[in-house]
C-alpha cells in the first residue's frame, strides 16, 4: 500500500526573536506553547518538520511596496521602533518577518511537490493585516499574499481560495486581491471589530466583482454558527469556484478563552471547520491544504486548538 504524504510542520527558532514589546500579547511564548504541547502529546514526532530559509525579496515584492519592504529594514536597524500603537519591531524582527514570509514560501513548494500533504506553518510575526506598504495589526508582511503569488508564479496554479477564520477581518489580504479574480477571499470574523473593515457590502471590485466574500459575525458566535456559516455559505462557493489550492489565515482568537476577542469557539471547533475544508480540498484541489498562523492569544487555547487543527488535517 502507497504510503500517505505527511501532514508539515514549518518551524524556526529564530522566529522567537521578534519582539513587540514587554507586555504585548503577540510575544514569542505563543510559539514555545505550540510546540510544547505538540511534543507533550507526541504530535511532532508525527509531522515531518521544515525550518524555511528566509523569503526572497522579490516575493515580498509580489505583494508589497518595495519602498515599504526597505522601509521596514530600515526600521529594524533602528529598533527597538513603534510603527503603530500596535505593532512594534525589534533587532530580531527582519530575520524573524523574512522566515515567516519564506515559511509560507516552504510550505508551498512542500505541498505542490507531493512531500506533504498539507502543513501547517508555525511561523510569526502574523500577516493578514499587513497592506502593500503598511504595517498594521501585529503584522509587518502578508505571508499568506506572498503565498498565493508564490503558487500562481513559481507552480502555475490559478486559482486559489484564501479562508480567513481569524477572529479580526484580513484586510490586508482583502484589499490585495480585491480586483483579481484568480484569488477568491473569504472572511468570518467579528463585527464590529479591529479594523473596521469586512462589511459583507465588501464582494471584490473590478474584474474582482465576486470573488471576494465576508461574513460578519456577532460577538458570542460559536462552534455551531461557524459550522453553519462554513457549510451552507462557503461551501458552495468552493464548489463553484473550484481551487487548486486552500490557503488557510489560521487564527485561532476566536477561541471562547481568548483575551482580544468575544468569539465561543472550540477546539473541537476548529478541528470541524479543518475537516470542512479537508473535504473540499480532496473534491477540487487534490487536499492541497496550507495553513498559517495568524492570531490567538490564549497560549493554552491556541496550543489546544494548533493541535485539533493538525489532527483535522491528517497529522
Amino acid at each position: 500500500m502507497e504510503q500517505k504524504a505527511p501532514v508539515a510542520f514549518v518551524f524556526h527558532d529564530d522566529c522567537l526573536q521578534h519582539d513587540n514589546g514587554p507586555g504585548h500579547p503577540e510575544r514569542p511564548d505563543r510559539l514555545l506553547s505550540i510546540r510544547r504541547r505538540l511534543e507533550e502529546r507526541g504530535l511532532l514526532d508525527r509531522l515531518l518538520l521544515l525550518h524555511p530559509d528566509e523569503a526572497p525579496l522579490d516575493s515580498l515584492a509580489l505583494v508589497h511596496d518595495r519602498a515599504y519592504i526597505e522601509a521596514i529594514r530600515r526600521a529594524c536597524e533602528r529598533a527597538p521602533v513603534r510603527l503603530d500603537p500596535d505593532t512594534g519591531v525589534s533587532p530580531g524582527s527582519w530575520r524573524a518577518a523574512l522566515l515567516s514570509a519564506g515559511g509560507a514560501l516552504l510550505a508551498c513548494d512542500a505541498v505542490l511537490a507531493g512531500k506533504a500533504r498539507s502543513a501547517f506553518v508555525c511561523t510569526r510575526p502574523p500577516g493578514h493585516h499587513a497592506e502593500a506598504g503598511r504595517a498594521m495589526g501585529f503584522c509587518l508582511f502578508n505571508n499568506i499574499a506572498v503565498a498565493a503569488r508564490h503558487l500562481q508564479r513559481a507552480h502555475g496554479l490559478g486559482r486559489i481560495l484564501i479562508v480567513d477564520w481569524d477572529v479580526h477581518h484580513g484586510n490586508g489580504t482583502q484589499h490585495m486581491f480585491e480586483s483579481d479574480p484568480t484569488v477568491f477571499y473569504f472572511s468570518t470574523h467579528q463585527f464590529p471589530f479591529y479594523p473596521g473593515t469586512g462589511s459583507a457590502r465588501e464582494t471584490g471590485s473590478g474584474r474582482g466583482a465576486g470573488f471576494t466574500l465576508n461574513y460578519p459575525m456577532p460577538a458570542g458566535s460559536g462552534d455551531a454558527e461557524y459550522i453553519e456559516v462554513f457549510q451552507s455559505v462557503l461551501c458552495p462557493e468552493i464548489d463553484r469556484v473550484q481551487p487548486e489550492a486552500i490557503l488557510i489565515s489560521a487564527g485561532f482568537d476566536a477561541h471562547r478563552d481568548d483575551p482580544l476577542a468575544g468569539m465561543s469557539l472550540t477546539e473541537k471547533g476548529y478541528a470541524a471547520l479543518t475537516s470542512i475544508l479537508r473535504e473540499a480540498a480532496g473534491r477540487h484541489c487534490d487536499g492541497r491544504i496550507i495553513s498559517l498562523l495568524e492570531g490567538g492569544y490564549d497560549l493554552q487555547a491556541l496550543a489546544a486548538s494548533v493541535e485539533a487543527h493538525l489532527l483535522a488535517l491528517g497529522a
